[in-house]
């Protein structure tokens, strides 16, 4: 398939639906979003029957607009690609079922996309693109890793996190401090208003040599600051800096030490915590210091989204991948594990 191919995205590994249009000569032509937030928002997280039920509702009317919004019609597509894992196996289900049965009945190809490799990628969307090799840190609720980026398929872990993942653990703490769900924003606001001189949290790990996390200490650590502290919300808003702050410098750390391991000078971010404005300034500190670039996708594109599914769903398409008529997903999938492209 050349590149005009014409791909369809669909996302749905968690309480995100997302469905996106990509086009190799026109790029993005068209992206839907749906949140779940106001559904979830009275259990505190995310219940997974309920994000099933709901990307039944939404999955195909949100397909049906992208394709009106772009002016397509099925005969104009020439794959559809699904996100495959690692997610919530019911919510993944969704989008898998509904993306592989409309390229059986539309005669098409398939892909099963990596949900991770859709957000490793999301920056290539971007005007100004990063170009292979680079770094990677992938931050977001599941997962934060570090990454060797050579090409596409081509990704060896440099470190992860052994226990919370960091988005993981700012809704934790969050909760912890009264916030509302979702935490990890309501968190960030929260430490706007904090004194950054009041508490010092320890930066865990970053006393050893390596690259692998651990943020589950530092939610303890803001809860007995609490307990021995007198709780209002003055307090709240000094614990949630310094919370932040130990973060952002535990992740500013550990990108400075893989850096000069690599000898990489890009740095990509992506994942729902890259939106963190604290985070986006300390790494663009980093990455210039050490004399690189540091490279982000939009805001819209941190979170769970249709488009990265399109865009990578393209990439490997066009490259000759397809699926077979079984509908398969992965709640668990290491990210070494997928092909490389030429």
């Amino acid at each position: 398939m050349g590149d005009d191919l014409c791909v369809l995205g669909i996302e749905t590994s968690c309480d995100e639906t997302g469905v996106a249009l990509y086009r190799g000569q026109g790029g993005l032509l068209a992206h839907a979003l749906h949140s779940q937030v106001e559904l979830h928002a009275a259990y505190g997280g995310v219940v997974p029957e309920i994000a099933s039920r709901d990307h039944v509702r939404r999955v195909i009317p949100l397909v049906r607009w992208v394709m009106e919004e772009a002016r397509i019609r099925s005969g104009d597509l020439g794959g559809v690609a699904y996100t495959a894992g690692p997610g919530l196996n019911g919510a993944l289900l969704v989008g898998a079922a509904v993306g592989r049965s409309l390229a059986f009945g539309w005669d098409i190809p398939a892909v099963a996309v990596h949900h991770m490799e859709g957000h490793l990628l999301a920056p290539l969307l971007e005007p100004n693109p990063p170009s292979f090799p680079f770094l990677a840190l992938l931050v977001s609720g599941g997962h934060t890793m570090l990454m060797d980026v050579e090409g596409v398929g081509r990704y060896q872990i440099l470190g992860e996190s052994l226990d919370d993942a960091v988005g993981e653990a700012f809704d934790k703490t969050a909760k912890l401090l009264g916030l509302s769900y979702p935490g990890g924003p309501a968190l960030a606001a929260l430490a706007e208003q904090g004194n950054s001189d009041r508490f010092h949290f320890p930066r865990p790990m970053t006393d050893r040599p390596g690259l692998d996390f651990s943020f589950s200490g530092l939610k303890t650590f803001a809860i007995t600051t609490l307990r021995k502290t007198r709780d209002d919300r003055e307090t709240r808003a000094d614990i949630a800096r310094a919370f932040q702050d130990a973060v952002v410098e535990t992740l500013a750390i550990k990108c400075r030490r893989a850096l000069r391991q690599t000898g990489r000078r890009r740095l990509v971010v992506a994942g729902g915590v890259g939106a963190n404005q604290a985070l986006r300034v300390r790494l663009v500190e980093v990455a210039m210091q050490e004399g690189g670039s540091v490279h982000y996708p939009r805001l819209s594109f941190c979170t769970d989204n249709g488009a990265m599914i399109a865009f990578t769903g393209w990439l490997r398409l066009r490259s000759g991948a397809r699926e077979p008529l079984a509908i398969r997903t992965v709640a668990r999938w290491s990210v070494e594990t997928l092909p490389a492209l030429a």
